[in-house]
């Protein structure tokens, strides 16, 4: 496999594991859907567990993302399942998947969206970036305009940085259907992302 389709795999299955083993099992207990970044993936915000590279961690202990789906959650202790009724479904993980996640890619999800979260966390102080398990995207809404980091999907396939306004923009900044789109390189740090990021924002705050 090519590396972007190794990413777009990778991509698709911790979307899944962030819905099917951290949102679904949260919402049934919890009834929130929201999961928060860390520095090397994401953890629920009323369940405690957490993905971490490439592991599944959960109260007293872990289990690599590797192997049968329905295994994985019964080490853990999870009802597996998405979180069904909150919003459309869209190939959600069956019971059955066997993940195969590369830990290259994984890595570059993980440090995208955190220096998203961070980027959010000064151009928008005032909201709380949340991860979102059905877009796998972290992002906030200020004065109906989405701001936000997407680990891609099928208008940009790797990760990107995003301006979405609820009303419909033109000119020369907003160069994709939902409004403007960053690419973010894969060879910046967390630090350099962030700061990428943000200057994105604001850019597109001035285009607003």
């Amino acid at each position: 496999m090519t590396f972007d389709e190794t990413y777009a795999a990778t991509r698709d299955q911790l979307r899944g594991v962030a819905e099917s083993l951290i949102a679904g099992p949260q919402y049934r207990a919890s009834n929130t859907i929201r999961l928060a970044v860390r520095p090397d993936g994401f953890a629920g915000v009323a369940l405690p567990v957490a993905v971490r590279g490439t592991d599944l961690v959960f109260p007293n202990g872990t289990v690599a993302l590797a192997g049968n789906l329905g295994a994985i959650a019964e080490a853990a202790g999870l009802d597996a399942g998405p979180p069904v009724g909150v919003y459309d479904l869209v190939d959600p993980l069956s019971t059955d998947t066997v993940l195969d996640i590369d830990g290259a890619a994984a890595e570059w999800i993980h440090r995208s969206h955190y220096a998203g979260g961070h980027a959010l966390k000064q151009v928008v102080p005032a909201q709380h970036p949340v991860l979102w398990p059905e877009h796998f995207d972290v992002a906030v809404v200020e004065d109906e305009v989405n701001y936000g980091v997407s680990a891609g999907d099928s208008v940009h396939p790797r990760p990107y940085a995003y301006v979405g306004p609820w009303a419909k923009r033109t000119g020369p900044f907003w160069n994709a259907p939902f409004g403007a789109l960053y690419a973010l390189d894969p060879a910046d740090d967390v630090d350099t992302l962030t700061a990428r990021i943000v200057e994105f924002f604001e850019r597109g705050r001035a285009a607003l």
